[in-house]
């Protein structure tokens, strides 16, 4: 199982700044567990995300020496991922693309269809850059706007985003209405039917759903999944109650119980655990 590690998802909507420092003593040991990607931070408007405001500062104080580990930085924008790919240490940008109407215009201030040419152009981009592009499909397990959805919307835009030769797809939950029936159901309409695109699954979850959740991934045959430690984070742009991220260590938990390999090292993680608690206290 490839667990990608998601502290942006965690911090950008926390309310009060995290210092620059603390960021990248965070990341740091993350990347000394093994985690197969760690989504770090992103180039996006100040005004929208000011928590992000400092990643290309964290960015040049990460220590990737001795890790494995890929960093993935989320861009809005042809303007942000033109910024991130002048990074060497940059693996993949990540764009969010809504299935929601009203939620693209929420998170991008653009429609679907100006988001869909932004994709094209950042992976025109990522192309030339020898980067790779992950698309989060956003509300890709229902709408809580009352914009049309069916899971056949989740299928016709992949079909759109295969056009354009994108290799990773993310299927978002954003606001937590997943449950085992519907990411079985859409992982085993999609997986078998575009063998040549990896897909992952970006959940959010309380606590108590977690576990049926990560489950129902595993069991349709999904092997990328994103988690945030203590299940910290929300997406600030949704407006909603947030449900927070899946929390990375009942994946780990679920993985160990099923003696599913993940590469992690058990003592760095524990590190990184007492970390969390420190940098998302008291703010």
């Amino acid at each position: 199982m490839k667990i990608i590690e998601c502290p942006r998802d965690a911090m950008q909507g926390w309310e009060s700044f995290i210092p620059t420092q603390s960021k990248v003593d965070y990341i740091n040991q993350l990347l000394k567990v093994g985690f197969d990607t760690i989504d770090f931070g992103s180039f996006v408007s100040p005004k929208a995300i000011p928590q992000m405001r400092d990643t290309a500062e964290v960015l040049s104080q990460l220590d990737l020496s001795e890790s494995s580990t890929k960093l993935l930085a989320i861009v809005a924008n042809l303007r942000g991922a033109e910024e991130a790919c002048l990074h060497k240490e940059i693996s993949y940008l990540g764009f969010p693309l809504s299935l929601s109407e009203t939620f693209q215009q929420k998170n991008t201030n653009k429609s679907i269809t100006e988001a869909l040419a932004i994709v094209q152009g950042i992976q025109s981009l990522c192309v030339k850059h020898n980067k790779v592009l992950v698309v989060y499909l956003s509300m890709g397990f229902g709408n809580p706007y009352g914009d049309p959805y069916e899971p056949a919307l989740v299928t016709e835009f992949v079909n759109r985003l295969d056009a354009m030769k994108i290799k990773i797809i993310s299927l978002s939950d954003t606001v937590g209405v997943s449950a085992p029936a519907n990411i079985i159901a859409l992982f085993e309409e999609v997986i078998p039917a575009f063998p040549h695109i990896e897909f992952g699954a970006h959940l959010h979850s309380t606590k108590e759903s977690a576990w049926e959740k990560i489950e129902a991934v595993y069991q349709a045959g999904c092997r990328r999944m994103d988690g945030a430690i203590n299940g910290y984070g929300g997406c600030p742009m949704a407006e909603n109650d947030l449900v927070g991220n899946m929390a990375t260590e009942q994946i780990t938990a679920f993985c160990s119980d099923r003696s599913i390999q993940t590469g992690l090292k058990d003592d760095q993680f524990l590190k990184c655990l007492k970390l969390a608690s420190v940098v998302f206290a008291n703010r």
